[in-house]
């Protein structure tokens, strides 16, 4: 599954998580264990890609964010593929 933020909204997460995390940049996120790359963490950070649910729920319980309070839509991981033989 997919998290889908508006537009700008995935940075401006992403630089809440690094605030409360007392991180010094992006790449501070990673000496959590959180299971991703720095590459993919790049694309989230400049929204080329969408947030998987895992990661987010992760990065959320780390830093402590209301899911509650956020503006997210969710899709599932399929949403963007092509039905073979229409």
């Amino acid at each position: 599954m997919r998290i889908k933020f508006k537009k700008g909204k995935q940075r401006e997460f992403l630089n809440i998580a690094i605030k409360k995390l007392n991180c010094l940049s992006l790449r501070g996120i990673l000496q959590f264990g959180l299971d991703t790359s720095y590459d993919c963490l790049k694309n989230y950070y400049t929204e080329r890609r969408l947030m998987d649910k895992v990661f987010f729920d992760d990065l959320c319980h780390l830093s402590k964010i209301n899911v509650n309070d956020l503006k997210i839509d969710y899709l599932e991981d399929n949403w963007g593929q092509v039905k073979g033989k229409k």
